[in-house]
């Protein structure tokens, strides 16, 4: 069996705090560590548990969740940050992202859903709400022109967008018929070309905000 993914928690709703925690606590696939009410006292104790995952509102008290996550990135090289929130607008999303986000949740996603995101996170992907993905996906087509510098070939545009939606490379290899291999050879030229070295890196300088 699997070690269970380890979790933080930061939101101040008290029903959503402790929905969240009663959720992970009853799941043996999830250790909870720990849930913090706002990003200050979070951003004090979270690099200490070294969470795989850390589940992080934005609109908090005080410091934003999207602060926070700028703040103590480089603190927490091994953890993961999955924005839940209930903001979908743009500019939110793409701030998100940039500030190292590596997915974003809407808190009206089914707690099914949640855990199956989380999981998905863990194995590498991006897991996102489906409007939250469309956004992504609209703002790529915006920023076409500007991925054509970046010399990457329609087949990589493609792997692209597919990372963009979140799938495994096991998924992106499945969907165009080619193997894992050739899927990790791909993102590897995309990574160079794009002079990135991540998954997330790579998703924000081709749709993110310029």
């Amino acid at each position: 069996m699997m070690q269970p993914i380890r979790i933080c928690l930061v939101e101040d709703l008290k029903e959503v705090r402790e929905g969240m925690v009663g959720l992970f606590t009853l799941d043996e696939r999830f250790e909870m560590l720990a849930s913090y009410t706002d990003a200050e006292s979070a951003a004090e104790h979270l690099p200490g548990w070294d969470a795989d995952i850390v589940i992080m509102d934005i609109n908090l008290p005080g410091m934003s969740g999207i602060e926070c996550i700028k703040k103590i990135k480089k603190q927490c090289p091994h953890s993961q940050f999955i924005m839940f929130t209930i903001y979908e607008d743009d500019e939110k999303v793409f701030e998100a992202l940039e500030a190292g986000a590596n997915g974003y949740l809407l808190k009206k996603t089914p707690l099914s859903k949640i855990t199956e995101a989380l999981i998905e996170l863990h194995e590498g992907g991006a897991p996102m709400s489906t409007q939250i993905a469309r956004k992504v996906i609209e703002r790529m087509h915006m920023n076409e022109a500007d991925n054509e510098s970046a010399n990457l070939t329609s087949r990589e545009h493609e792997i692209l967008q597919w990372l963009a939606k979140g799938l495994l490379y096991k998924e992106i290899a499945d969907r165009l018929n080619i193997t894992t291999g050739t899927v990790r050879q791909h993102i590897h030229r995309i990574y160079e070309k794009l002079h990135v070295q991540n998954r997330t890196e790579a998703i924000n300088k081709a749709f993110g905000n310029k």
